[in-house]
């Protein structure tokens, strides 16, 4: 296993469509698997794309740890893996989420976001997964999902106003 480079915002890998995995069982596709996996517990993040450390393909992992469940409905988990996501929202209704990412280091943003998602796609060891996520799961979801589809949270932002630097969102929160 190997701690990966993550991209960061700029680089052309993540302004593209990632390409689907053929064969989740195929070694090459493990092999990026569990460096993401390594690559995303060496960062501290909550969630990794494919894209993010230079490889184009249709994977994500995501986490929600205790300080980060908000209840029942989003409980806590440990490092998932979704391979070939398809996400759909439950509903219409969506919520302001700050988010950072391992991409944009040092930024934070308000980006709306659907409050529930249902997703569909196949784990590491090709089992196909489905269900409905909610909270911060389905936050970290959907901010994934754009990089598989070459989005960058900013591009998500109603109000560029409210992107900020680390240090200073937690100084003086985010504007409303």
């Amino acid at each position: 296993m190997a701690v990966l480079k993550v991209a960061r915002m700029g680089h052309p890998v993540l302004l593209g469509r990632a390409e689907e995995v053929e064969e989740i069982t195929a070694p090459d596709t493990q092999r990026v698997i569990q460096d993401m996996i390594e690559t995303l517990k060496d960062a501290g993040g909550v969630g990794l794309a494919a894209p993010q450390v230079h490889v184009s393909k249709r994977i994500f992992l995501y986490c929600v740890p205790e300080s980060r469940s908000e209840g029942e409905e989003d409980p806590p988990c440990a490092v998932q893996v979704l391979i070939n996501p398809v996400l759909e929202p439950v509903g219409e209704e969506q919520v302001p989420r700050l988010e950072g990412c391992l991409s944009i280091p040092g930024l934070r943003g308000e980006v709306p976001r659907y409050r529930r998602v249902r997703y569909a796609g196949y784990d590491e060891m090709g089992q196909r997964v489905e269900g409905v996520a909610s909270g911060f799961r389905a936050n970290v979801m959907q901010h994934e999902m754009d990089h598989l589809d070459g989005i960058l949270y900013p591009m998500r932002m109603d109000d560029l106003g409210k992107l900020g630097f680390d240090a200073e969102i937690t100084r003086y929160g985010v504007r409303t």
